[in-house]
């Protein structure tokens, strides 16, 4: 397992002071109906948003999910060891792992964060793609921990779209964003077939440029 430490990761401060202030000058837009959804924090629960809107992670944590942790899923190589370093700078704390070669200790560590009583984040097309594809792993952590899905939905006013696999979206600083979400009970992915089409659908329908 990768880590960085020492002056490698404080060269990494300057970055998360400045994503830190970046993402407090946007201005969310959000339903009172939507506010109550993502605020709701009686129970801890998977949020799930596809790998191009990773910009928004720590902001939405810090605005809504208001005293309850946040683990994100990082790759285990010197890569992961980086953004794993990153994430902690700008209020994000991690569970190293990967989709392939670790894939099955990487379910397990999210299962017990979930059962811990701490929400955790998934982009189902990540970490390589295909973009917009729902792989089944947050179906199967929410499965067994019989946590809901909050599937989170953003609109950008104005963003910069980089030139990578997922077209990754990096909104213009003190743009507009419309925040939408959507709660997926645990009861509902009872057959998992289905339920990946159908929250694949609800997740391209609440992020209506995924269709560009």
């Amino acid at each position: 397992m990768h880590e960085v430490s020492g002056w490698r990761r404080a060269l990494l401060w300057p970055a998360g002071l400045l994503l830190r202030l970046w993402g407090r000058s946007l201005r969310f837009e959000v339903t009172p109906e939507d506010f109550a959804r993502y605020t709701k924090c009686d129970e801890p629960v998977a949020i799930v948003l596809w790998h191009n809107r990773l910009f928004l992670a720590a902001e939405i944590v810090r605005r809504f999910r208001t005293g309850r942790p946040a683990y994100a899923l990082v790759s285990a190589s010197q890569d992961g060891a980086w953004l794993s370093a990153f994430f902690h700078l700008v209020g994000m704390r991690t569970v190293r792992g990967s989709s392939s070669r670790l894939g099955r200790e990487a379910a397990t560590a999210l299962v017990d964060t979930l059962r811990a009583g701490h929400d955790v984040g998934i982009t189902p097309d990540g970490p390589r793609g295909p973009l917009y594809a729902f792989k089944p792993g947050a179906l199967i952590v929410a499965r067994r921990t019989h946590a809901p899905l909050l599937l989170v939905g953003a609109e950008f006013a104005s963003a910069w779209r980089l030139r990578s696999w997922d077209r990754f979206r990096v909104p213009l600083p003190f743009s507009r964003v419309r925040m939408r979400c959507e709660i997926i009970p645990a009861t509902a992915l009872a057959d998992r077939d289905e339920a990946l089409l159908q929250i694949q659908a609800r997740l391209l329908a609440l992020n209506p440029d995924s269709a560009d």
